[in-house]
């Protein structure tokens, strides 16, 4: 997992080539600063107590360079972090554009089988912790590696048995720093886990309140919220504790590193083979070159939680997107639709829509009625190619649609849904829905859905703000908001889901001549729970278990007293 999610990050890292080889440079800048203050450190000391007097303007010129030193080594590590910044927050707002571009060539199949929760996880959350994890790394792995080898060469310049004994633990400090990282990196994959979970629970829980309090759920949700929040602390206090110990393990391997480096310094400078200002700068040094290792291992913690979001980020960026088959324009219809021997079902170990032919032409109203899970939706989903079928073809104009792309095919149709969505926005944006229209535009289409009464009472008409989980709008209100966007585009083929089903009678009424209006030249199909609705309707498809057992016009089938006759009488007597 490491390796490839590494490389992609640094794919990404190099679209900003610029400020990524600049930081390189201000990095270099600053470690050599670093790396000749010992030494100049070391040489003042010698100035001091290696004759009998002190030599001060030796001294002040030292003092001079080690002052410049420090200043550059400053303005260095400043202008590196601000690049870093830069460049982390900047490949974390690509892979949230990325993400969130994503989301729109997912197949519906996906969104279906993945909690929301989830998904908003690994693009917030995950992608947050991706930056802050990089913002960490940038400053201190490319410091760290430079001061480590500079040490190093530094150390074998001076003495090279010093550097030796130095050299010599460096496996310890390795071991510490492996030793950590790969405990670190399965803790903090199971808390991503558990977050996401937890991210999950708190989005449900906000959007079915009102349930939760109508069955008085309140102890259940809270049970269940507080298993996971177990979870979530459990494992975060196994990555906690793992990141936790770096800090006093590095520093227990800093002090060997330092003591036997006086202790050899010491012996050497005894017998005369150094001078008291280079072991001054060996044990500068000495310092210095485990100092990286206590940097690096401390955010080994929160570079590998970087990692492991930025994994789940790259899984959800990898997921297969709806199929690109068809890539034909299709700009107008005539509104002719045929199933052709089509066969299609979610789990392929179950049966559902099975050898299913129908034509309907341009301007004729079908209804499809029958009970739960009988297929209706599933065939406006194959409608609207949210999914393709298994078996068979569907025409539109005698065209086969998976030839045609899926973009060029819903332009084509217009949906009302039970289930109505509301955007955070105007009244106006949302019934434009993104799409270019004039204000008369609008205005006409909210009297035809018969919205414009309720909307010029709202406190600012329509430029009203909504949202769809703190709207005041009523579900009737709602849906006729759904029903003016339909209206405005006026598409050749509709597809009406229970569209009148949170309205009142006088106000479906006034929809259903609207409707009819609307429908006058279109193709419409019509999802129906409430026959009475659909009397009216050219054709009748009733399904059961995924198969047509009968179509006709209403008088037609109650004549025949089946399925459909049982299911009338079901609902008014």
């Amino acid at each position: 997992m490491n390796k490839g999610t590494l490389r992609r990050i640094v794919s990404l890292i190099l679209e900003y080539k610029f400020s990524f080889f600049l930081s390189l440079l201000f990095a270099l800048i600053y470690t050599i600063s670093g790396l000749l203050i010992p030494l100049l450190t070391g040489r003042a000391v010698d100035f001091i107590v290696a004759k009998g007097n002190v030599d001060f303007t030796g001294l002040f010129r030292i003092l001079s360079l080690i002052a410049f030193l420090a200043i550059l080594s400053f303005i260095s590590s400043y202008l590196m972090a601000r690049l870093n910044n830069r460049i982390s927050y900047r490949v974390s707002r690509r892979m949230r554009d990325l993400s969130f571009s994503k989301l729109s060539r997912l197949p519906l199949s996906y969104l279906d089988s993945h909690p929301s929760g989830d998904t908003l996880s690994r693009i917030i959350n995950d992608v947050d912790n991706l930056s802050d994890g990089l913002i960490l790394g940038f400053s201190q792995l490319f410091t760290g590696i430079m001061t480590i080898l500079g040490t190093l060469i530094m150390l074998f310049g001076l003495n090279y048995i010093l550097a030796l004994v130095v050299l010599l633990v460096t496996p310890l400090s390795l071991f510490v720093a492996s030793f950590i990282s790969n405990r670190t990196q399965r803790m903090y994959r199971v808390m991503a886990e558990d977050r996401s979970r937890q991210t999950e629970c708190i989005d449900e829980m906000v959007r079915m309140d009102d349930e939760v309090k109508i069955y008085n759920g309140k102890r259940n949700a809270e049970a269940v919220f507080d298993k996971i929040n177990e979870d979530y602390a459990a494992s975060s206090f196994k990555a906690t504790f793992f990141s936790s110990i770096t800090n006093p393990a590095t520093r227990f391997v800093n002090s060997i590193v330092y003591a036997l480096t006086a202790l050899t310094g010491a012996l050497l400078a005894i017998n005369g083979r150094i001078s008291v200002g280079l072991m001054t700068s060996a044990l500068s040094y000495a310092n210095q070159y485990t100092k990286p290792f206590n940097e690096i291992t401390g955010v080994i913690a929160e570079f590998q939680s970087a990692i492991v979001s930025a994994f789940r980020v790259f899984a959800l960026l990898d997921e297969k997107e709806e199929s690109r088959i068809g890539e034909g324009e299709i700009s107008s219809s005539e509104g002719d639709v045929s199933f052709d021997d089509v066969s299609f079902s979610y789990d392929k170990s179950q049966k559902l829509i099975e050898n299913f032919s129908f034509n309907a032409k341009s301007g004729e109203h079908v209804a499809i009625v029958g009970p739960t899970g009988a297929g209706k939706t599933t065939i406006i989903n194959l409608l609207m190619r949210f999914y393709d079928a298994d078996k068979g073809r569907i025409l539109l104009d005698g065209r086969d649609i998976t030839t045609i792309d899926r973009q060029s095919v819903r332009k084509l149709f217009g949906m009302v849904l039970q289930d109505t969505y509301i955007r955070n926005a105007s009244v106006k944006d949302n019934i434009l829905m993104g799409r270019s229209f004039s204000d008369e535009d609008v205005r006409k289409a909210a009297r035809l859905s018969h919205a414009d009464a309720f909307i010029e009472r709202l406190p600012n008409g329509y430029d009203t703000m909504l949202s769809d989980e703190s709207s005041s709008l009523s579900q009737g209100e709602r849906q006729l908001l759904s029903i003016a966007r339909i209206m405005l585009s006026l598409p050749p083929v509709l597809i009406l889901d229970e569209a009148t089903s949170s309205i009142d009678t006088r106000t479906e009424l006034l929809i259903q001549n609207s409707f009819a209006r609307l429908m006058e030249g279109r193709t419409t199909f019509s999802v129906a729970h409430r026959l009475s609705t659909i009397e009216n309707a050219d054709t009748i498809i009733v399904l059961k278990d995924g198969s047509v057992v009968e179509m006709g016009r209403h008088e037609e089938l109650l004549e025949k007293k089946g399925f459909y006759y049982e299911l009338y009488r079901s609902q008014f007597i």
